[in-house]
């Protein structure tokens, strides 16, 4: 009996394997790889925004004040595992879980 899977199971496991060999270029490199910026809001000189990073093993979210004359600071700070993360970002998000899975195709062929 041949098992059949969902599309969704399926994408989940290819940014799940794409964000495991994105941590090993993170761990040879030991530099994280940004996997977006996100403008909140702009006012003035300063802006909020979320920076979601590729970490060893981790992504993180994080939520950044900054600019003008106030110091940068930290509003929020999510921390996924590889494993849990493309499921929450398929939850919040179809399309940006779309251009993630391009954007680290990318970043793979780049390194490779």
């Amino acid at each position: 009996m041949v098992k059949q899977i969902s599309l969704d199971t399926w994408q989940i496991q290819q940014l799940t394997d794409l964000l495991e060999k994105g941590s090993n270029i993170v761990t040879k490199t030991n530099r994280p790889i940004v996997l977006y910026r996100q403008t909140l809001e702009e006012e003035e000189e300063s802006y909020e925004e979320i920076v979601c990073t590729l970490t060893k093993g981790y992504v993180i979210e994080q939520m950044v004040t900054s600019g003008g004359i106030l110091v940068p600071s930290f509003q929020q700070q999510f921390v996924f595992t590889i494993k849990e993360y493309p499921q929450e970002l398929l939850r919040k998000s179809k399309d940006r879980f779309l251009e993630m899975i391009d954007f680290l195709e990318e970043q793979i062929k780049l390194t490779s």
